[in-house]
């Protein structure tokens, strides 16, 4: 009767830690379905990175032809409209020199009297 008076304490925390393993247990399982069925994602999804790597390294060359240091700029707003503005930190002076990026075929656009441009 002692004995059995001594072991009951140890008889819930014997079923905590019953409960715990297999709640444990349960979600091991779970991570390791998750994991399996995630990894042909994850395999196409760094197979679609690889093609896309000359695409982007060419399109950094081709912007920085056109954009010296994108540190001259603000971050791009994008308007109620949709259009997205990227303005210049400190804005270009004529005694500036900045890139020509006009179309020499376009003709010359005339600013309106209150200074702005139909499009």
């Amino acid at each position: 009767m002692i004995a059995l008076l001594m072991t009951a304490p140890a008889l819930p925390l014997a079923a905590q830690e019953d409960d715990r393993s297999v709640t444990e247990r349960g979600l091991r399982l779970f991570l390791d379905g998750l994991i399996e069925d995630m990894e042909p994602a994850l395999r196409d999804l760094e197979g679609l990175a690889q093609d896309a790597t000359p695409f982007m390294e060419e399109m950094q060359r081709s912007l920085s032809d056109i954009v010296d240091d994108f540190d001259v700029y603000d971050v791009p707003e994008v308007l109620p409209n949709g259009d997205i503005l990227i303005r210049r930190k400190t804005p270009l002076t004529p005694d500036l020199p900045g890139p020509d990026l006009r179309d020499p075929d376009m003709p010359e656009i005339e600013p309106n009297a209150d200074g702005s441009i139909d499009l």
